[in-house]
């Protein structure tokens, strides 16, 4: 019953993306089709696999390994701060600092070109298997390593050039995006080898939810990709370049524990107004979870973890990922009460990997203020809700493909 009910979520949020679409007539269902096949494949081959299996294990064995490395580093610099936390990992040494070593990694990377290069023909394949236009394609790929905010900053020539329907098709994928420079960091607090399974899951779901939700129509002279970011750009000296990374990546590790501290204590805050109901059951988890109830059952739960599972889900919405991957680290790790069964532990780490939530809007909002003119940033401004719901249903149907395997 439980495996019939993940089953048929597939097409009921597919179907969802149908009702709320801005244009039905133009869908084209057979590069959804392909697509949407090819996400179950690799979710099959990711969890059933054994060379899958074992690219994914490596994969997170790779992002662990690169965060015991950072560890010295952190050990030689604050080495108080290693101190075990009652048994369990340390939020900020485990899962934050290591971004000091990830970030200018990948930075180097996309200085001697590799990344770039990996980026342009991984795009360009992808555009040639699913036929989507090829700046798309490009996107959803260069997103995955850069970030969301990142690869619109260097994509200015493009977005001026692109209408703004499909600069509105970026910024509902930009929704489904994580930075490869956190997944180490993800690594630590839940398990990395879904963490991984996640990623190309969410770069396909993107397409698929865009494409029926704003479904656009692009002309052969207006399918090109004007500018790939490292292409002819003068390099600044290395050392120079590495500081501001260096620099980049403390920025966003202040950012990241101000979010998490703020966002935890403005939840703690509000429970404890609301308790003042003298409702105990009244709660912002019980709120979210009865929101996204209906949305955790139908991957594949009975109604008591379906509960659980979806205030998981709701939290995250309104926070970040961080949040609750902290929360639930200690448990998931150790399979230990709902995560004791292998299903849940993997639909909602593959709920979780994903920037899908309000602050993000906030985030790629202010990007599209500063690179396009004011007619295309009133066009996607005002179609904010739509943002947010490509966001939620990337996160599901990534979920639940991969909770099809696991159970």
């Amino acid at each position: 019953m439980l495996v019939m009910m993940n089953i048929l979520s597939i097409p009921i949020l597919i179907g969802i993306a149908y009702l709320f679409s801005n244009d039905k007539k133009n869908i084209q269902w057979r590069s959804v089709a392909i697509v949407l096949a090819i996400e179950v494949l690799l979710a099959w081959f990711f969890t059933q696999f054994k060379m899958g299996q074992v690219a994914v294990q490596g994969a997170a064995d790779g992002f662990n390994w690169l965060v015991s490395v950072a560890s010295e580093g952190i050990a030689f610099a604050l080495p108080d701060w290693l101190t075990a936390n009652h048994g369990g990992p340390n939020f900020v040494t485990s899962a934050l600092l290591p971004i000091l070593l990830v970030v200018p990694l990948f930075d180097i990377l996309t200085y001697i070109g590799l990344l770039p290069w990996l980026i342009k023909w991984i795009g360009k394949g992808l555009a040639f298997i699913t036929g989507q236009p090829k700046f798309e394609a490009f996107f959803s790929i260069e997103m995955m390593f850069l970030g969301n905010t990142e690869v619109l900053a260097v994509s200015k020539a493009q977005l001026d050039r692109m209408s703004a329907r499909r600069n509105f098709t970026l910024a509902m994928m930009s929704m489904s995006c994580v930075t490869s420079a956190i997944i180490g960091s993800y690594t630590q607090m839940v398990p990395g080898k879904y963490v991984l399974t996640a990623i190309p899951l969410n770069i396909l779901g993107a397409i698929v939810i865009s494409a029926i939700l704003n479904p656009t129509k692009v002309a052969p002279e207006d399918d090109v990709i004007v500018h790939v970011a490292g292409d002819g750009d003068k390099k600044e000296p290395f050392f120079s370049f590495l500081g501001d990374s260096i620099l980049g990546a403390g920025k966003l590790i202040l950012i990241i524990t101000a979010t998490v501290i703020t966002f935890v204590s403005l939840a703690a805050l509000i429970n404890q107004l609301l308790s003042l109901t003298g409702l105990h059951w009244l709660t912002l988890e019980n709120m979210f979870g009865v929101v996204m109830f209906p949305f955790a059952w139908i991957l594949g739960f009975n109604s008591h973890d379906a509960f659980q599972i979806a205030q998981f889900m709701g939290t995250k919405l309104v926070t970040n990922e961080f949040v609750v991957m902290g929360e639930i680290s200690k448990n998931i790790m150790a399979h230990k009460g709902l995560f004791a069964n292998e299903h849940a532990r993997i639909v909602l780490t593959v709920f979780l990997t994903s920037f899908a939530n309000f602050g993000t809007l906030g985030m790629i909002i202010g990007a599209f203020r500063g690179l396009i003119d004011k007619e295309k940033n009133d066009y996607i401004s005002a179609r904010v809700p739509y943002m947010l719901l490509a966001g939620i249903l990337v996160s599901l149907v990534s979920a639940a493909t991969a909770g099809l395997f696991v159970w």
